[in-house]
């Protein structure tokens, strides 16, 4: 099932997506120029030539607006698990929602990509990437709670993280595949990695047995 567009935006919401998008391109160029470290949320104001008080009504840190955060993507993922189908499996939701992010990394390799250039960031600035994953797992949680409720598991079951955080797992594989040489689309590791987490990674696992681990903590 696909999510459809909302209406055609009104003047405010377009000029908010507008101030979003030249704060996000602002902090990304000054990131680029100067290294994430050395921007402040000053020079990411004056250059997207907003105040400081208005960079603070969409970002709660400078290093929120370089990873480009937009909380409309959440609120499109919550969407369509809210909006999946009866019976549909919850890989299939998870995998529907990816589908969009798809389109953007199968384009990694074009080093002028907003997103490669994000990805690089991320790998040289130890800030920007404890960011990246408090904001990761974040969504995460809230996507897991979602998607608890779309499958009926009680309050506590860990089943809808395990899917959520299997599902962002097989995504990284699939982009340091390709960063390995990989000449398979990410689409279609992305695929792979869905199929092998759906029909379980490890069929010999007995969990019945103890492990090494479990024994020498008996010891």
């Amino acid at each position: 099932m696909e999510i459809e567009e909302t209406a055609a935006p009104g003047r405010r919401e377009r000029k908010k997506r507008e101030t979003r998008a030249a704060l996000t391109a602002a902090a990304l160029r000054l990131a680029l120029e100067k290294g994430p470290d050395n921007v402040t949320v000053e020079e990411i104001s004056e250059a997207a030539d907003v105040s400081v008080r208005t960079f603070f009504n969409y970002f709660s840190h400078k290093e929120h607006a370089i990873l480009g955060r937009d909380p409309d993507d959440l609120e499109l993922a919550l969407r369509r698990i809210r909006e999946a189908p009866a019976g549909e499996s919850p890989f299939a939701t998870m995998r529907a929602i990816v589908a969009r992010v798809l389109d953007d990394l199968e384009s990694i390799e074009d080093q002028e990509t907003a997103l490669a250039q994000r990805i690089r960031l991320i790998t040289e600035s130890p800030n920007l990437l404890a960011q990246f994953v408090v904001l990761g797992s974040e969504d995460e949680r809230d996507l897991a709670a979602a998607l608890g409720d779309q499958m009926g598991e009680p309050l506590g079951s860990p089943l809808p993280a395990l899917i959520v955080s299997a599902t962002s797992m097989a995504v990284r594989v699939a982009v340091e595949q390709r960063k390995a040489g990989s000449d398979r689309s990410i689409r279609a590791l992305v695929d792979e990695g869905f199929s092998l987490l759906a029909t379980g990674l490890d069929p010999h696992y007995d969990p019945t047995r103890d492990s090494r681990t479990d024994q020498k903590g008996q010891a």
